[in-house]
């Protein structure tokens, strides 16, 4: 596809999201759908523009998800002001783990009963659709740090969790399938790819979170240095924490989102007045006075608050990219799918049954009303983070017929997802939130 139409293409749709973007706020539609339509429009179902295809370019597709899921994931630390110790962490906690395992035992048995799928793919299978997407989820995640309704901070969390929590399972399936060295009785994938990969990935990307943030905190405090390229703050703290979980065999992704907790934590430890500092910063941001952003930039307690946010902004514009960039891949690649591989009815069953059960598994004792809780269970959205872990196993040398049947199952899941939580979300969390409103008066 020549590069001068593509820019048209993806110019012209920015600048309509842009113009657009209050309108489709209020209708039930979300931005993915669209960006899904771009997909399909430039693939050879339509104007035949991209011809994108999941087996031949995997290794590509791997590495455009896996960037797009770090800096969401960032993102969604970053939002999570609550201290560690609150029992805010409690239902994120629970879905990420308790939920988690449920999920994968229950994709896993109707991979292999119903489905005929092999138990390694079968636990393959669960693992990529385990986690719960934090790319396509901002519609239902907080808002703005600070934030403590039980049903977004939980979402949050579940997404920026889940996306690391999920990875021995996939390591578990490639190893069943003899792509991967499990060890005698499993040995070494619960004593590597769980113990360690999990603790070793939230230890690294918490310490390096912290460390550069102090870092960062005594330099415009004390030197009045330091200040002005947030952006690269953000890109350079996502680098580097990811590598180096990498780099120690551990999990990246927890890393990452273990980072941008750990600096908004510090953010939140340094300021006396956090919710103070915060509108006066957001107020300095957002004005033409640089030389008053830079005042507060430097200012001992105001500092804190305005590295955060200003990491925080930079990196959900690039997380918006990210979306586009993703989506579009995804609706590109539905021509080459062999959909006679894919159960439609595992569809129903995974958002309407597994979801909404280990849901409630997870939360047995939660203190969560009943409206949040069928929230909670409805919004397991699926996506990039889907994708990603579909490429890597791709990567890691499925054979050409269950490679097949596994685009197909998780494409459709994913596909499904985008449509159906793209609609309902609008008018699902309006009624949400006029429910919070009344309780209040």
């Amino acid at each position: 596809m020549d590069f001068a139409l593509w820019s048209v293409i993806v110019g012209v749709l920015l600048i309509l999201m842009a113009l657009g973007g209050s309108v489709l706020a209020r209708l039930p539609l979300s931005t993915a759908m669209l960006y899904l339509g771009t997909g399909l429009l430039v693939s050879p179902i339509a104007l035949g523009l991209l011809h994108a295809d999941p087996l031949r370019h995997a290794h590509v597709l791997e590495r455009m998800t896996e960037v797009v899921v770090l800096v969401s994931l960032f993102s969604a630390g970053l939002k999570l002001s609550a201290g560690l110790k609150e029992r805010s962490w409690l239902l994120p906690l629970r879905l990420a783990l308790g939920s988690m395992v449920v999920t994968v035992a229950c994709v896993a048995l109707l991979g292999h009963y119903l489905v005929g799928l092999p138990w390694g793919a079968a636990v393959l299978l669960g693992g990529i659709l385990a986690p719960t997407d934090p790319v396509l989820a901002s519609d239902v995640q907080v808002h703005k740090p600070g934030d403590r309704d039980k049903l977004r901070f939980a979402l949050t969390g579940e997404g920026g969790l889940n996306d690391g929590t999920a990875f021995p399972f996939v390591m578990l399936g490639l190893g069943l399938l003899g792509l991967h060295e499990l060890g005698p009785g499993g040995w070494r994938w619960f004593v590597i790819d769980v113990v360690w990969s999990v603790a070793a990935g939230i230890a690294v990307g918490a310490l390096l979170g912290w460390a550069v943030g102090r870092l960062v905190l005594y330099l415009r405090r004390e030197h009045k240095e330091g200040v002005g390229l947030d952006d690269f703050l953000a890109l350079g703290l996502i680098g580097l924490s990811y590598g180096a979980a990498l780099l120690l065999h551990a999990y990246g992704f927890l890393a990452v989102f273990a980072a941008g907790v750990a600096l908004r934590r510090l953010e939140q430890s340094q300021t006396a007045e956090p919710h103070a500092a915060a509108a006066a910063v957001q107020k300095a941001m957002v004005g033409p006075d640089t030389e008053l952003a830079h005042e507060i930039a430097v200012d001992p307690e105001h500092a804190p608050a305005f590295m955060a946010q200003a990491v925080l902004g930079f990196n959900e514009q690039l997380e918006r990219i990210g979306e586009v960039v993703a989506v579009i891949a995804i609706g590109a690649l539905l021509w080459a799918v062999r959909w006679n591989q894919a159960v439609w009815w595992l569809v129903p069953v995974l958002l309407l049954v597994v979801r909404p059960l280990s849901v409630g598994v997870g939360m047995v004792g939660s203190a969560s009303s009943h409206s949040q809780r069928w929230l909670i269970g409805w919004f397991g959205i699926r996506g990039v983070g889907s994708l990603y872990y579909l490429m890597y196993a791709l990567n890691h040398g499925l054979p050409q017929p269950l490679a097949d049947r596994m685009v197909a199952l998780t494409l459709s899941v994913v596909v499904t997802s985008i449509l159906v939580h793209g609609v309902s979300v609008t008018p699902l969390m309006a009624a949400y939130e006029r429910a919070l409103e009344r309780k209040l008066r």
